[in-house]
């Protein structure tokens, strides 16, 4: 029956024809992330637990981080591989938990080629990455064909161990990516020297894993439709390849945006929404085989909106399903407004990843943890205050309600969020709308008592068995002289709109809320077209990798960043995002000031040393972003038990990952 909501999106769609055929229950696929699971025999039962919940959570199709079809293609040493028999049989446990939660899934062959993360790497050639240290020896051409072999085999393992389908990973930059490009491919022999003999890798890659497969076991290709590198692929080059990996035996081709390496960010939350679906709609025009949409798709209407526009015949969301993993379930059973949203964060998915930790998930914590952090139901009925409604006391109080306490939240203020209020308010976060939102309705369904404008006293606690303190942070006020001066104000007074600052602006402290605040301040609204002519993403028919001239931003101020430490600012900002917040600074025209000693405010503005030379920075507004200090005053003056959770706790930046994870840790172990 077609769901009225989203007809397209919960789809069935068959894959393939024959006894192997494979029948999707929904356009729902559940894209490859390396999660760290996947590396270590003993975490398989985890791994397990992790896709089985997502695929209880309704998801037509899970893809599995990348497993290596050599040891060279490892993307660190001793990482996930499928390359005998035995690890086959040991990922049975993996394919039967999933299947014995009704859901279907495909193993991930990926070769990191230059990425790999360990001296034993290699590519098409000897060019060292921008993102490792190991510079890859180059292949023989009998070491090429060796290796469109082993790919062909780890498929036919896959099979064996009980997967549903493959996917072939062509993209990223990864090393099928690598011979695909001129930038990463000088070879004058068959696999290269033209643009159709770089596709020969890729093509023998597909059509050794057919014959070794048989015509009706579903082959999916992850296939690079704009590098976003210099040296990348045209488009006319992206639609010959996808045709030959058509005729060679692929099944669908999912689609993969940009390189590791390249300067334009691709799926962090500064990325619009759905910004790439119309590279995805041309795809979808070339080839017979269904297309699959990626990056930046984070809830069900987006994911409909692109299925019936006819711009792809699936969806892909990953990180959207470590957020949340019913998911689907809660689109099928009309409760969408109680999905918790991811917000392209990346700060405990890849940012752990690319720093050899677990992922998880910021907004959802039992992500990758789904065995180890459980809410089990509480055997024995408790009443329990929380007290404030930033994100640690929004995760212990719906948390301890999950379990079947008896919850009553504070909050003085008359709104819930706390800090995380102000940080929705930057451009390029306003996707942290959406946990607010998410807390907001699971508040309610879980029955949650909310006491808003309500500052809790301790007498107001005392009946209550179990008292959870999250009672946040306030901005530290550094001790310069004139800093009562009428032109300072807090970073916490400018995000909320309190205060309007003028032209031109001194920002003090330039750590995550500076800049932050940096990027508030020199904004100018901008639609897609102005984002993608701001990174210089053009079009691939026109521009090599899909790369052209960036064109300036208009910043709305003048602002001036300044800070203590002498490193360069933004140098502890998220591994994976970091670098393009640091380049919207650029972008705006920053003034960026390392270093500096503030020696007083006054009405010609701030007075700084920097390497003994005293200047003034001139500024109608200064905006303070120097930290934070702990509210902590009902905790030390309680007189009883209770547990400080969340900036109470520790006053470091905004740390929301921390204090989300803290707030469920606590309550999970009451």
């Amino acid at each position: 029956m077609t769901h009225p909501r989203y007809p397209h999106l919960l789809e069935p769609l068959t894959l393939g024809t024959g006894p192997d055929a494979l029948t999707l229950r929904n356009r729902v696929v559940m894209g490859s992330m390396h999660t760290g699971l996947e590396d270590r025999p003993w975490d398989i039962d985890k791994l397990g637990a992790f896709f089985a919940e997502r695929a209880r959570g309704g998801v037509g199709l899970i893809i599995t981080g990348g497993y290596a079809p050599t040891k060279r293609g490892w993307l660190k040493p001793f990482a996930s591989e499928m390359t005998n028999r035995l690890q086959a049989a040991r990922h049975e446990r993996v394919t039967g938990a999933v299947h014995d939660a009704g859901g279907a899934i495909a193993l991930q062959v990926l070769h990191a080629g230059r990425y790999g993360y360990h001296p034993l790497s290699q590519s098409a050639s000897d060019k060292k990455s921008p993102i490792t240290p190991f510079k890859p020896s180059a292949m023989s051409s009998k070491e090429v064909d060796h290796t469109a072999t082993a790919f062909a085999k780890s498929v036919a393992l896959a099979r064996k161990a009980g997967y549903d389908a493959v996917e072939i990973m062509g993209s990223e930059g990864y090393l099928i990516n690598q011979f695909l490009a001129a930038r990463t491919n000088d070879r004058d022999d068959e696999w290269g020297g033209s643009a159709t003999r770089r596709m020969h890798f890729a093509v023998e890659v597909v059509r050794r894993s057919r014959e070794l497969v048989g015509d009706d076991f579903p082959i999916v290709y992850r296939i690079s439709l704009l590098d976003l590198v210099e040296g990348g692929q045209t488009w006319e080059e992206t639609a010959e390849l996808a045709l030959h990996l058509q005729a060679a035996g692929v099944t669908v081709l999912n689609t993969g945006i940009g390189w590791h390496e390249a300067r334009v960010p691709t799926i962090i939350t500064q990325v619009p929404r759905g910004a790439w679906r119309s590279h995805t709609a041309r795809l979808k025009e070339v080839v017979d085989v269904p297309v699959c949409a990626s990056n930046r798709i984070n809830t069900p209407e987006l994911a409909e909106d692109i299925l019936a526009a006819g711009e792809a015949d699936l969806v892909s969301m990953a990180r959207p399903l470590l957020a949340d993993p019913a998911f689907v379930a809660k689109a099928m059973d009309e409760r969408a407004d109680e999905i918790n949203t991811c917000i392209a964060c990346n700060q405990a998915c890849l940012d752990h990843v690319f720093s050899n930790e677990r992922a998880s998930c910021l907004v959802n914590p039992r992500a990758c943890h789904e065995t180890e952090l459980v809410l089990m139901p509480t055997l024995r009925p408790q009443t329990v205050a929380v007290v404030g409604a930033g994100p640690a006391g929004l995760a212990a109080a719906t948390s301890a309600a999950e379990r079947g306490f008896a919850v009553t939240l504070f909050e003085k203020s008359p709104a819930l969020g706390g800090q995380f209020r102000l940080a929705m308010a930057v451009p390029g976060k306003e996707d942290f709308a959406e946990t607010l939102r998410y807390f907001t309705r699971r508040l309610e369904v879980l029955g949650v008592d909310v006491r808003l404008s309500t500052e809790a006293s301790p007498d107001d606690l005392a009946g209550f068995d179990q008292v959870v303190v999250a009672t946040g942070v306030e901005p530290r006020i550094p001790q310069i002289p004139g800093i009562d001066h009428p032109s300072v104000a807090s970073y916490a007074d400018v995000l909320s709109g309190a205060v309007t600052p003028g032209h031109r602006v001194a920002v003090i402290g330039a750590g995550g809320i500076g800049v932050d605040v940096s990027v508030f301040l020199t904004h100018e609204e901008e639609d897609l077209d102005d984002w993608m002519a701001h990174w210089g993403v053009g079009d691939p028919a026109l521009h090599e990798g899909g790369l052209t001239e960036a064109k300036p931003r208009t910043p709305a101020r003048e602002v001036t960043l300044v800070q203590r430490k002498t490193t360069p600012i933004g140098i502890g900002l998220g591994k994976t995002s970091g670098w393009a917040h640091r380049a919207v600074l650029k972008q705006s025209r920053v003034t960026q000031v390392s270093g500096a000693t503030y020696d007083r405010i006054d009405d010609d503005g701030l007075h700084v040393t920097v390497d003994g030379v005293s200047r003034v920075i001139e500024a109608d507004t200064i905006v303070v972003c120097a930290g934070q200090d702990s509210v902590r005053s009902l905790y030390d003056g309680l007189g009883r038990d209770a547990h400080l959770i969340g900036g109470a706790d520790v006053a470091a930046e905004l740390d929301a990952k921390r204090a989300i994870k803290q707030g469920t840790e606590v309550v999970a172990a009451l």
